[in-house]
């Protein structure tokens, strides 16, 4: 009797295993590890990759924590990495010219100058069945903030959440929630110093002659200094090789400080950078991180194929995730 019980938890536990790897292995959405990062992919189709390791041109413009190449739902790629006109830009990307604690001002993680990201960790989770993340932890570093023994020391604290969701029709979700900790006292944090003010989460996308520019209320002109697009933008046109017509829109959390933001939107040589939080710095807390949350939507066809007013409002009614992985 003892024996036949023995034998049968055996299999039932052995059932049990079996039945979450087999869950896991049927996963619509894969993540692999490489040399330099992750890949996500989704069936025999990449997703999307994101860089772990730092990664330089000839030893310059030194990046990582970042996204590229970025693709699209018939494998175009939608980013672009060490682009001609602007060097230091780099995929999908979040950052700022102006790091200050107190008086000092510290490397400029947008221009990649005098900048470390130093990921401490980064960890595959599976929110549920139609999604996969990474949850990354980052510390911003700089050879310009260093302790007695000359060594560099962490003044912000970044976790990171970057979602995949599984394609659904002609869309895919990617999700982004980036949380910033100060770990000094009176740190401010500001995009560049000029009018423009641009800095925060950004894209680098291939610029067609025909791409358009759609925001919530219709098109937008780009112009030299930032421009109200309201919540949402889209960017769409023949992003692929055949000239198909496809797109990506970049949708605001309502819970970003100044929603909706405004806009640096570039038809030419440049990246589309919803600006936060602008030419001033704002300071970041040592108690309550600053948390900034963003939606891709990457889509077939214009704009007009895809409701961005009403998953912009589905969006805004879900919690961060980050909080439920405490």
């Amino acid at each position: 009797m003892m024996k036949h019980m023995y034998a049968t938890a055996i299999v039932v536990v052995f059932m049990a295993f079996c039945g979450c790897r087999q869950t896991e292995s049927s996963h619509a959405i894969k993540v692999s590890e490489t040399d330099q990062g992750f890949l996500f992919a989704e069936g025999g189709d990449k997703v999307m990759f994101y860089q772990r390791e730092h990664k330089s041109l000839d030893g310059k413009y030194t990046r990582a924590n970042y996204i590229h190449p970025l693709y699209g739902l018939d494998g175009e790629v939608l980013t672009e990495d060490f682009p001609a006109d602007h060097l230091h830009h780099r995929g999908v990307f979040w950052a700022w010219h102006q790091v200050w604690v107190g008086d000092k001002q510290l490397g400029d993680s947008w221009a990649v100058k005098d900048f470390f990201w130093d990921i401490r960790g980064v960890r595959v989770y599976t929110p549920d069945s139609e999604s996969k993340a990474l949850l990354v932890a980052v510390d911003w570093k700089s050879p310009l903030w260093t302790d007695a023994n000359g060594n560099q020391k962490a003044f912000v604290k970044e976790s990171t959440m970057i979602r995949v969701h599984r394609a659904e029709q002609d869309i895919r979700k990617v999700d982004f929630e980036i949380s910033l900790l100060a770990l000094e006292d009176n740190l401010r944090l500001g995009g560049s110093e000029d009018e423009k003010g641009y800095g925060g989460f950004t894209t680098r996308i291939p610029l067609p002659d025909s791409l358009a520019f759609i925001g919530a209320d219709g098109p937008v002109e780009p112009q030299n200094l930032s421009v109200e697009g309201g919540p949402w933008m889209d960017f769409s046109g023949p992003l692929g090789l055949d000239g198909k017509i496809s797109g990506i829109a970049i949708l605001c959390h309502k819970s970003l400080p100044g929603y909706p933001q405004r806009w640096i939107l570039r038809r030419k040589g440049s990246a589309q950078n919803p600006v936060f939080p602008g030419r001033e710095p704002v300071p970041l807390s040592r108690e309550k991180p600053l948390v900034l949350r963003y939606r891709l939507i990457i889509h077939r066809g214009d704009v007009h194929h895809v409701d961005l007013d009403k998953l912009a409002a589905e969006y805004n009614g879900e919690p961060p995730l980050m909080l439920q992985t405490k």
